[in-house]
């Protein structure tokens, strides 16, 4: 592949679709990022046999299904040079956590060239643009998804919000925690969807709710929740 094309980097499978029925960047080319990395615990050597191995685990699947699943569509970026990358990305937590993985994954393998972020919306309008250098997004990725610790400095503003959300929203006085916890007489099959609706920031599906629902109901009030172990989908 010649080194002057233009990469494309989407947040999961669903962008994907939309933008391949809708005809967009139809003459570009775009690979899709298919991942929950807002749960589970992770590893600093990226999408190495490690990574794979740890992930898959966290997804209840195959080693195998998760490169099937995961890495053979990063297939591109990972054996071509492409002078441009432009990557596109929701505002929601859970999106801006698999950005962080992909800046971490471009400056360990020292990346120069500026980036093209897009940050997009309802029915993936674009929001906001930033130009981006990899550099220091490895390290930022370690503190955050590796060690749960909040660093002093984070760029752009929607990543930094991102951050923010995720090292907190498994705390048992968090907003989205508090909720469940107020409605506990309420089922299960009913209050999923107003948290669907309510806490759009977190960009959580169905299932990871139901399990946060679930595991509210069998902790103690004044015990914090650990990451959960279990996604049915990494393809948002």
């Amino acid at each position: 592949m010649s080194p002057n094309h233009t990469l494309n980097i989407l947040n999961g499978q669903s962008m994907y679709h939309f933008f391949k029925k809708t005809h967009f960047l139809n003459k570009e080319m775009m690979i899709p990022f298919n991942e929950a990395m807002c749960f589970g615990h992770t590893s600093s050597q990226l999408f190495s046999d490690t990574f794979i191995a740890l992930r898959a685990k966290v997804h209840q699947i195959t080693a195998i299904q998760y490169e099937e699943i995961t890495i053979n569509p990063l297939y591109p970026l990972f054996h071509n040079d492409f002078t441009h990358l432009r990557l596109w990305f929701d505002t929601d937590m859970f999106c801006q956590m698999n950005l962080l993985t992909i800046l971490a994954w471009l400056d360990q393998t020292n990346h120069s060239m500026p980036i093209d972020l897009h940050i997009v919306g309802h029915h993936f309008g674009i929001l906001e643009k930033f130009t981006l250098e990899p550099m220091g997004y490895y390290e930022l990725y370690k503190q955050v998804l590796v060690h749960k610790t909040m660093p002093k400095c984070i760029s752009p503003p929607p990543l930094k919000k991102g951050v923010e959300l995720y090292l907190t929203y498994l705390h048992k006085d968090s907003d989205l925690m508090l909720y469940i916890q107020q409605h506990q007489n309420v089922p299960e099959k009913q209050l999923v969807p107003v948290l669907l609706e309510k806490f759009t920031e977190y960009g959580l599906g169905d299932t990871q709710y139901m399990e946060l629902i679930q595991s509210s109901r069998k902790k103690s009030d004044n015990q914090t929740f650990s990451h959960p172990q279990k996604n049915d989908s990494n393809t948002k």
